[in-house]
């Protein structure tokens, strides 16, 4: 049996220096030198793979298993959901049934720019997060935005901060997903602990979205919007994070936001229509209804697929479906922890039902239901493979990088060093997720390398166990909009090409206030609502 190694360099600071080794290798090759994420995370793997034979003295053949069973992990529980949910994407988009749905959205949002940013950025961008993630939001939601009349620079800023709240639950849940696979923290409980805090998180982003685009006057005039906008996203994003998990937050908060919305500019209307930063527009000009051009039908079909997915992804992983748990074969590898003295392990079980298996079983219901050719099936897997194949890349290598770290100690040996911090850990620990998502450019990753890491320090300080795992995926989603990965992506279908720096200073400040109302929200729940962050 393999016994962890506490403070192999006889020094406290020392040893958690050369635990950061891997952490900081991995952010720097990927922020500084901008190599490729899947080959950063290769050598962020072998690395640490060699630290923790050479200086934690972890068994080869055990350091091996850990590494695969990681590997086995990223590739059937991370990298199944994203390739499917991509698969789904490009179907509908291929399709033209996802141009449908825009036309009809952009004849809804009038043409009051306040309406347009909650509608497109803050509604419909939580939809693309929901669904697909890595930048998308961005990279579709910016240029609708450009051609409303907003600046590039400021369009890419709204859709980058609209983008804020949905990212925990975004690509279908993964990032939680990840979180629990390297915390061994169960999956719905860290859901329901991370919708806590971003049903909290999301009463904010509206009304920074509407005083961006129009100024104190468009706010004073526009605040139904962003009430609406707030409560109606909670609201579909709260339960379903509490009660049926990770998967659907987002499609479903995305869902109740785009009703509500509907429903108030039914009944109410800004007094005056005003123009990207906070100008009038001429009463003609605003009374120009914008059609759709669809039918009634085309509209609900439309609509059809996401509610498809929503119904399969309930059904099948919902509490009443025991299909996700059925586990056909399980491998793992122990050890004794250095800090708890008890049983710790490297494992992974192929339960062939799981999530992705739901999405891609909703995916093939999709396409029975839109009938597309051989050649636009033939189109939607080239595209997602030259999409995704280095997502899929790195959800192997992360993982593998992961476990070692977690099982040979050094993870333990970080937790330890950062516990002498004690109580105000509560501040640093979303902002190291923060860091990581600003540097990696993912928040699975984030929750990968930090996740495990972030429960040890908890429990050595006493914080309710669910805290501090998910204050790091939430200060992961605050820290996207200044991530050079998905600003890359985010961009791309903007004048800003390649000018990732401009677009991270434009939004740099909003970030850091949203840094600090989140470390507001840590010290609520852990002063005012520790049971909240506690497993029930």
């Amino acid at each position: 049996m393999f016994n962890q190694v506490l403070d192999p360099m006889h020094s406290v600071a020392l040893t958690a220096l050369v635990a950061l080794v891997p952490v900081v290798l991995l952010l720097v090759l990927l922020a500084v030198f901008r190599v490729t994420a899947w080959l950063a995370t290769l050598i962020g793997a072998a690395v640490t793979l060699g630290l923790a034979l050479l200086v934690w003295q972890v068994p080869l053949g055990h350091a091996v298993k850990a590494c695969l069973c990681g590997s086995a992990t990223g590739v059937w529980a991370v990298d199944w959901i994203t390739f499917w949910g991509v698969v789904i994407f490009n179907t509908l988009t291929l399709t033209g049934i996802f141009g449908d749905f825009q036309k009809w959205l952009i004849a809804k949002a009038t043409a009051d720019v306040r309406v347009q940013t909650i509608l497109l950025a803050w509604a419909f961008g939580a939809l693309l997060e929901g669904l697909v993630g890595f930048g998308y939001p961005w990279a579709v939601v910016a240029p609708l935005l450009i051609a409303l009349g907003i600046s590039d620079l400021d369009a890419i800023r709204v859709a980058a901060i609209a983008n804020n709240a949905p990212v925990s639950f975004g690509a279908l849940g993964v990032p939680i997903i990840a979180l629990a696979a390297v915390t061994g923290l169960p999956l719905m409980a860290l859901s329901a602990s991370i919708g806590k805090i971003v049903a909290l998180l999301a009463l904010v982003p509206p009304w920074v979205l509407i005083y961006l685009v129009a100024g104190k006057r468009g706010l004073r005039g526009a605040w139904p919007l962003a009430i609406v906008g707030s409560f109606a996203y909670i609201a579909g994003q709260f339960p379903v994070s509490q009660y049926l998990g990770p998967y659907l937050p987002d499609i479903s908060g995305a869902v109740v936001c785009f009703v509500s919305l509907l429903v108030l500019l039914r009944f109410w209307k800004p007094k005056e229509t005003l123009g990207y930063g906070g100008v009038p527009v001429p009463e003609e000009q605003a009374n120009q209804s914008k059609g759709h051009g669809l039918t009634r039908r085309r509209v609900l079909e439309a609509w059809a697929p996401f509610f498809l997915l929503v119904g399969v992804v309930v059904l099948w992983t919902g509490p009443w479906s025991s299909l996700p748990g059925i586990t056909l074969a399980s491998f793992k590898v122990q050890g004794i922890s250095s800090l708890s003295h008890k049983l710790v392990s490297a494992s992974f079980g192929f339960k062939p039902f799981i999530g992705g298996t739901s999405i891609m079983v909703s995916w093939v219901l999709i396409t029975l239901m839109l009938r597309p050719g051989r050649s636009i099936l033939k189109a939607v897997f080239r595209r997602t493979l030259s999409q995704m194949w280095g997502a899929l890349l790195v959800g192997v290598f992360i993982f593998a990088l992961a476990f070692i770290f977690n099982y040979s100690g050094m993870a333990s040996s970080l937790a330890y060093a950062f516990s002498k911090l004690g109580v105000w850990f509560i501040v640093v620990a979303p902002i190291l997720g923060w860091i990581g998502v600003a540097l990696s450019g993912s928040n699975t990753s984030t929750n990968a390398m930090f996740g495990a890491f972030q429960v040890m320090v908890g429990n050595l300080l006493g914080f309710p166990v669910l805290l501090a795992p998910s204050l790091n995926s939430v200060g992961a989603e605050v820290g996207k909009p200044i991530a050079p990965q998905t600003a890359s992506v985010g961009v791309a279908t903007t004048g800003y090409v390649r000018n990732e720096g401009e677009v991270i200073r434009h939004n740099m400040g909003w970030t850091l206030v949203l840094v600090v109302v989140l470390i507001c929200i840590g010290l609520f729940y852990y002063f005012v609502m520790p049971q909240a962050m506690m497993i029930h």
